[in-house]
């Protein structure tokens, strides 16, 4: 592959205000359909760059991925990673170094988990009392107890498991998962994210970047409300013949204008929107209509409990759909800092648990009963995990965790990841990973194993210089998370 003219700043600067659905990362039948019609290129013209299904190096046990992502960094001391010792050592002054993210509510007071740890399933999982639903598909899940980044910060740190790098402006997983492989859907977008309607998460679009890659591989924004994808029907009065003729104008319009500026990625990128966004029309409408579920299902999801757990819900069922119809990509949003439990961590974790819980574990056990899970990865976890130790020591109700990114939690599922498997530990404090650690490169190098892909090998030539996922670092796949 090689690069071709695309300004990003330009592309990011208007690619706000599409036809459908508000990004230009729609793009791809129309050039699918010019594929079928157009006798095969020179090699040495300007390459084009669409979503049509490509063949992965090896034989995958993946075909799609859901990433549940929460955003802010959830306590793996309060629900995944059971220190029983530590309660020996509770509000007494912790015997080692401690590295803080905010110096001036630090404390050196150990805090013990204050909820209970049971095991779960017949693979004896230790799990929080705050997560009874994700306990009960324990069997089905693979936890990682030894998650590392070693980058304080959130921006920094979910950089690093989203794009790779600590440094902005490169390509999500997403986008990767999306150049190599295209999408089976020939009327969704490949690469979706459903934000929270509390608030964009950190980072914002940048999550979902296309990076420097071509503009087709940029995610496209779900909303939380109706209607989900802005301007995707047209009003009364242009619905049939007459938006028909519009659209064959304007692709006539497109064509020309693109024939006369060859290598715009990101005019392409719009040039294709339009025609996807046609299609869309009734795909995604359906995609996204709920109520072809049955209540049962809809009781799975929580979204008879009403409030954020019936919300949250919701929007993994979306997801379940979306993959089941083709999508390669889909990720599930919580709100800005929802789990970042600096302070009042006794009410705010409850809360947190409560909204995605019931609808996490959903997810894992309807792909299960559909056949689903074993070609889709479900990924749960944020950017980080919590300290041992008491942040803001102002009483009980007020106290909370700082940032921990040297050890902490995630969870996998299905997609062909070990089931009913514990992997890795931290150490009796649960601050650093010590055994079978997981770096953020080496559970990207993972993904792209079990989507067929050698990561070395999904390159992109930029600025002369071949281009991957892992950069140049020292990713392994990690046979122990396998099946």
């Amino acid at each position: 592959m090689t690069e071709t003219g695309i300004s990003r700043r330009n592309f990011l600067g208007t690619g706000t205000g599409t036809f459908s659905a508000g990004s230009l990362a729609l793009a791809w039948l129309l050039q699918q359909d010019d594929a079928q019609a157009r006798p095969a290129k020179p090699e040495l013209e300007t390459p084009t760059f669409d979503q049509t299904p490509k063949q992965p190096h090896f034989e995958p046990t993946a075909k799609a991925m859901i990433s549940l992502w929460m955003q802010g960094g959830p306590s793996h001391h309060d629900l995944f990673d059971p220190k029983p010792e530590m309660k020996q050592w509770d509000g007494k002054p912790f015997p080692g170094e401690i590295k803080y993210d905010n110096a001036a509510q630090a404390s050196s007071k150990v805090f013990a988990s204050p909820w209970e740890f049971s095991k779960r399933g017949e693979c004896g999982m230790e799990l929080s009392e705050l997560i009874p639903n994700i306990a009960g598909v324990a069997d089905d899940i693979c936890l990682v107890r030894s998650m590392k980044t070693a980058v304080n910060n959130h921006g920094q740190s979910i950089r690093a498991l989203t794009n790779g790098r600590v440094l902005g402006g490169r390509p999500s997983i997403g986008s990767w998962l999306t150049y190599g492989l295209g999408s089976e859907s020939q009327n969704l977008p490949a690469y979706m994210a459903l934000i929270d309607p509390g608030q964009l998460p950190v980072m914002g679009v940048e999550n979902w970047s296309n990076g420097f890659l071509p503009a087709v591989y940029q995610g496209t924004v779900i909303r939380a409300q109706e209607p989900r994808i802005l301007n995707l029907q047209p009003p009364g009065y242009l619905t049939g013949n007459v938006q028909e003729r519009s659209l064959a104008f304007l692709e006539k319009l497109n064509e020309r204008h693109y024939q006369q500026r060859p290598g715009q990625l990101d005019l392409d990128a719009r040039i294709q929107s339009y025609e996807l966004a046609a299609r869309m029309q009734t795909a995604a409408a359906e995609a996204m209509d709920l109520s072809k579920e049955s209540k049962s299902v809809q009781q799975l999801y929580g979204m008879m409990d009403g409030g954020t757990t019936a919300e949250y819900g919701s929007r993994c069922l979306i997801a379940r759909r979306l993959v089941e119809r083709g999508v390669r990509f889909v990720q599930v949003f919580t709100q800005n800092q929802l789990w970042d439990s600096h302070g009042s961590i006794r009410s705010g974790l409850p809360a947190a648990c409560k909204k995605v819980d019931k609808g996490s574990a959903a997810l894992v056990a309807d792909l299960k009963q559909l056949g689903m899970l074993d070609s889709t990865v479900v990924q749960w976890g944020g950017e980080m995990g919590r300290l041992p130790v008491i942040q803001n020591d102002a009483g009980p109700a007020k106290i909370g965790r700082d940032h921990n990114t040297y050890g902490f939690s995630h969870w996998y599922a299905g997609g062909g990841f070990k089931a009913g498997h514990i992997h890795g530990t931290t150490d009796e404090w649960g601050h650093h990973a010590v055994d079978d650690v997981v770096n953020h490169y080496d559970i990207h190098a993972t993904l792209l194993h079990l989507f067929g892909i050698d990561a070395p090998e999904l390159t992109y030539k930029r600025s002369g210089r071949e281009q991957t996922l892992l950069d140049g670092q020292p990713g392994q796949v990690i046979n122990g998370l396998l099946a």
